[in-house]
């Protein structure tokens, strides 16, 4: 739909059943966010907040909650902009098909953003940060953020919106050491726009202005998320998705404003200033711990006429930005493997956090005049994954032949691990890379950005029948004996509280060799838990525990392990330990007292009645 505003998209929303009215006042502190979680648990309808305590604003989220009220705010506009995706991925599909694009094409000329400062909503007045609803999503944050930002920068060398990058990266309001309502802290992963813009302005030694939007069309957040083709311009693509051009202009400070959002928060950072930053309760069910980001300070917060603030609540998956993936994924196809040659699927599994793993399918054509039996171009298409955008934030990669089963589904757990563990060699088909960079949030490593990646790649026929019950005779030895069976081919066994490398790997390998010679046909996978109970209940338990507790390089071991010529391999089952380690972030645990606040409204009477 073409929405002016976030507003008007709130009112389509409620006039048709997809959003409900919370009346009671509710405090921005931790409330706000349990009630978000238990409507999207229930997938429940998007949340308009009428009182929140502290602020004179509105507030509204769980907008993208579920994919059916995504496709409805956009039902004018979703197939041409699947369309133009496509053609700027595959140009050959408009010669070939010249006519089925025309529509889509036109869309995307008349979606230029425009630059109009005359009747701007945004300029109707200005505010203080301290003014804004100050949620706080998790009881250990280091204080409120934005969590729905579009965070818009331009390159210092080519300026200009059509240069520039809109992202969202989440934004600190207060807390730390933070002087209220002069400095706010942005957080930004590695390989974002924004990173390329600020590292060409230190290199110049100039401030990076930046631009921050909150609100406006719904179409303006998704395309901050959505991960589009280099040349495609974020602006152009909300314009196209929204079905209006968006619109901008410069204040007298030479900041780029978004005309319909509904608020702007502007600022400068300045090269090599940062503060503390965080914790923060991040996307893959932990808390990102303190560090420095750098510093924006605060020049002015606009805002339009009874704006509303946008936000969002992320944890352990799935949560909103889930539904957010998944648009994502509907709208983009199979563009990724488009980049990259021989790629037929690649899914970042949503339960495990997203980055820690990944599941591909490619193919294998390297030596078609005699039969595959071991990867060779499955190796040069994950290191074209590992090295391409935010697939490069991955730990585990799993990769199997599209030619050795044409049906597989990446987005199948179960029966993707069955297809590699009945195929793998261990021995031969675990290839590491060390000392490397992971994702931001992810502390399984020995520093922040620093860990390893693995791949795991199986072709060929079929080699072995996987166990789908525990062994009868399986007895094991302390100190890894309590042994569940999680996925066919896949134990979890419970261990002891963990010390130090040092101590475990000792104990790991001497484990491993007691357990040498036992029948391990069957099992190809053993995990080391703290709850085999709780990680073998159910498969996203699984791959969330095993693939966010655990580093390959430091955390893969094998019954039977060798290196020969520097390559690391197994003659029995790969062993992961994914325990926790005294230097892993804490988990998100809720607060009882708040989620017992929640209940209430849910009773009879309360707003959320018939909702929870």
């Amino acid at each position: 739909m073409g929405y002016k505003s976030l507003r008007d998209c709130v009112q389509d929303l409620e006039q048709h059943g997809h959003l409900i009215r919370i009346k009671e006042e509710v405090d921005p502190y931790l409330e706000m966010a349990a009630i978000h979680m238990r409507v999207y648990d229930a997938q429940g309808p998007a949340l308009f907040f009428e009182r929140v305590k502290g602020s004179k604003f509105p507030a509204v989220s769980n907008l993208f909650g579920t994919l059916d009220r995504s496709r409805f705010m956009f039902r004018d506009s979703l197939d041409h902009v699947k369309k133009l995706v496509d053609v700027k991925m595959n140009p050959m599909s408009v010669l070939k098909k010249p006519f089925q694009y025309v529509g889509s094409s036109m869309v995307a000329l008349g979606a230029l953003p425009w630059k109009k400062k005359s009747g701007a909503p945004i300029l109707y007045g200005q505010t203080q940060i301290s003014e804004l609803p100050q949620i706080v999503n998790w009881p250990m944050d280091g204080g409120p953020f934005v969590t729905m930002p579009q965070v818009y920068t331009e390159d210092i060398s080519k300026p200009g919106i059509m240069n520039a990058n809109l992202g969202m990266y989440r934004i600190q309001l207060a807390g730390n050491d933070y002087i209220q309502d002069q400095e706010i802290g942005l957080h930004y992963q590695l390989h974002r726009g924004i990173g390329v813009h600020q590292t060409k302005a230190n290199q110049l030694g100039k401030p990076l202005k930046v631009s921050i939007f909150v609100g406006g069309p719904p179409s303006h957040p998704l395309s901050a998320v959505m991960p589009l083709p280099e040349g495609l311009s974020e602006m152009i693509f909300a314009g196209t998705l929204g079905n209006r051009r968006f619109r901008y202009f410069y204040d007298e400070e030479g900041f780029c404003i978004s005309a319909d959002a509904d608020f702007v928060i502007t600022g400068t950072v300045y090269p090599n200033e940062n503060k503390p930053e965080g914790p923060f309760g991040d996307h893959i069910g932990y808390y990102s711990l303190v560090h420095p980001f750098p510093l924006m300070k605060v020049h002015k917060v606009y805002h339009r006429k009874d704006p509303i603030w946008s936000f969002t609540v992320v944890g352990r998956p799935p949560q909103e930005d889930t539904s957010f993936g998944a648009l994502i994924h509907e709208i983009t196809g199979n563009a990724i493997p488009q980049q990259i040659p021989g790629l037929h699927a690649v899914h970042a599994v949503d339960p495990a956090g997203v980055h820690p793993l990944l599941f591909a399918i490619g193919s294998e054509r390297y030596t078609p005049y005699q039969k595959v039996e071991r990867p060779q171009e499955l190796l040069t298409i994950s290191n074209l994954i590992l090295g391409t955008n935010q697939l490069s934030l991955a730990k585990f990669l799993f990769i199997s032949a599209k030619e050795d089963n044409p049906g597989l589904d990446i987005h199948h757990i179960k029966d993707f691990f069955s297809h590699i563990f009945e195929r793998i060699d261990l021995s031969r088909d675990l290839h590491f890379q060390t000392n490397t960079t992971i994702d931001t949030l992810d502390y399984t490593g020995d520093g922040l950005n620093t860990g390893s990646k693995v791949v795991f790649a199986a072709v060929g026929d079929k080699k072995r029948e996987l166990a789908t019950e525990l062994p009868v005779d399986l007895d094991l030895p302390r100190p890894f004996n309590h042994a569940k069976l999680a996925l066919p081919g896949i134990i979890v066994v419970d261990g002891k509280g963990f010390s130090t490398y040092e101590e475990e790997n000792k104990a790991i390998a001497a484990w491993a060799e007691a357990v040498k010679d036992k029948n391990w046909n069957g099992i190809q996978c053993i995990v080391l838990a703290d709850d085999a109970g709780f990680v073998a209940d159910n498969e996203n338990n699984f791959v969330w525990v095993t693939f966010t507790r655990s580093n390959p390089s430091h955390d893969i071991h094998g019954v039977g392990a060798f290196t020969e010529f520097k390559h690391w391999g197994c003659k029995g089952p790969v062993i992961i330990d994914a325990r926790s380690k005294p230097h892993h972030a804490p988990d998100l645990i809720k607060d009882e007292k708040v989620e017992r606040r929640v209940d209430e409204l849910g009773a009879k009477g309360g707003s959320l009645h018939g909702v929870i």
